[in-house]
Formats: structure tokens, C-alpha cells, sequence
């Protein structure tokens, strides 16, 4: 499968939404990737409800929604309802993880599990072949614009070899820091999903950088 490309709408310019979503619309992104902070389990409140929901009449690919929350089995059924196709909770925020991944994919969601960096990847043997997706943090959730935490490369490969012993179908995404300095080595490290925000949004011409980004130049 070639790599897909999930701008993170958190660096967009909220003061332009629709006209940054019809841009990735137009663009060779894939998803659109969606993070939802709440203050409590990350230091940082970025957007809720009304904004995916007013997000979800405008975008024409799938939202990947990530649940940076405590307690995200009280919404799973509201980000159903507003258009997620994929949902991701985290690890660290789940006490019954394989309930909640079931209940996800109940609803007709793709089911993920993200690990933030101080989290191994051996903590989801016994989850793995249940879920769509594993979101490996390679930042310090809360916050865009910081740097990319060098050690993910030998996570994201570990986390591909637990995949292949058993033989998952199972999506690796890489959030925080992803560039085009970097994006070629992530995904020879065995990355399928590569989320980018500053480095889109930020850019002189947002739709030539996913462009490159999705085609490795």
C-alpha cells in the first residue's frame, strides 16, 4: 500500500477553515486528521463538537478523529455521529482498552490505539490484531509546531515487526514533527499514514508540499 497523507486541521487557520478544508479537498491528501484536546489529559484545549461538525459538511475525505481525552468512552457515540471514520483513543486514557476498541468498531468506525512517547509498543500485544491502526506520538501530545522525537524510528520498527510476527492488518500513523526532511525515512521505517500540520499549513503552497509529501520528493 502506498503511504497516505492526513493534514492535522489544528494548524489550519480558523479564521479560514472552509477555505483550508476545500484546499486538502482539492489536494492528493487522503484524511483529514482531527485533534481533539480537552485540558485535562493534555495541556491544551484545541476544538470540539460544533467545529468537527461544521468541518464534517465541508471535508469530501475521510476524518481521522484523535481522541486526546480522558474518558473517551462517554463520546465515541457523539464522534460517530458527527462523521468520524476513524477513531483513535489512547492507550494511556483507557482502562478497559479492548471494550472500547470493540465499541468503535460496533459502530462501524476503523478502531485506533495511539502510544505517546514514553509509551512502548509491547503494551498492545494482546490488543494488536483487534485494532485498525496504532497512532505512534512523536511528539508530546498538545501542542504543533514541535520537534520530532528521534527515537520513534525505532519504535515505528518494532511496532512493524509485532505486526508482521502476527500477521495484522494493521495501519502505522506517525503524528508530530513530520516534514519533508524526514517523511521518506518514516515511511521506509515503515510508516502508512504520515499526519502533517505546520509543516502544510505553514507552507507557501500547502497543496505542493502535501503533493511532495505523499510522493516522496
Amino acid at each position: 500500500m502506498n503511504h497516505l497523507i492526513a493534514p492535522s486541521l489544528l494548524a489550519a487557520d480558523f479564521a479560514n477553515l472552509q477555505r483550508d478544508i476545500e484546499m486538502v479537498n482539492r489536494s492528493q491528501a487522503d484524511w483529514f486528521h482531527l485533534d481533539i484536546m480537552d485540558g485535562v489529559f493534555v495541556p491544551n484545549i484545541s476544538f470540539g463538537m460544533p467545529v468537527v461538525k461544521a468541518i464534517s459538511r465541508h471535508a469530501k475525505k475521510p476524518l481521522d478523529v484523535h481522541l486526546m481525552i480522558v474518558d473517551p468512552d462517554r463520546y465515541l457515540e457523539t464522534f460517530h455521529s458527527l462523521g468520524a471514520a476513524i477513531l483513535t483513543v489512547h492507550y494511556e486514557a483507557c482502562t478497559h482498552l479492548h471494550r472500547t476498541i470493540q465499541k468503535i468498531k460496533s459502530m462501524g468506525m476503523k478502531a485506533g490505539v495511539v502510544l505517546n512517547p514514553h509509551t512502548p509498543v509491547h503494551v498492545l500485544e494482546d490488543t494488536l490484531e483487534e485494532v485498525d491502526m496504532v497512532l505512534i506520538m512523536s511528539v508530546n501530545p498538545g501542542f504543533g509546531a514541535q520537534s520530532f522525537i528521534e527515537h520513534s524510528y525505532a519504535k515505528i520498527r518494532r511496532l512493524k515487526e509485532m505486526i508482521r510476527a502476527k500477521n495484522a492488518g494493521v495501519l502505522i500513523e506517525v503524528d508530530g514533527g513530520v516534514d519533508l526532511t524526514n517523511a521518506a525515512k518514516l515511511v521506509a521505517a515503515g510508516v502508512d499514514v504520515l499526519v502533517a500540520g505546520n509543516t502544510v499549513f505553514a507552507s507557501e503552497n500547502p497543496t505542493e508540499t502535501i503533493l511532495r509529501l505523499k510522493n516522496l520528493y
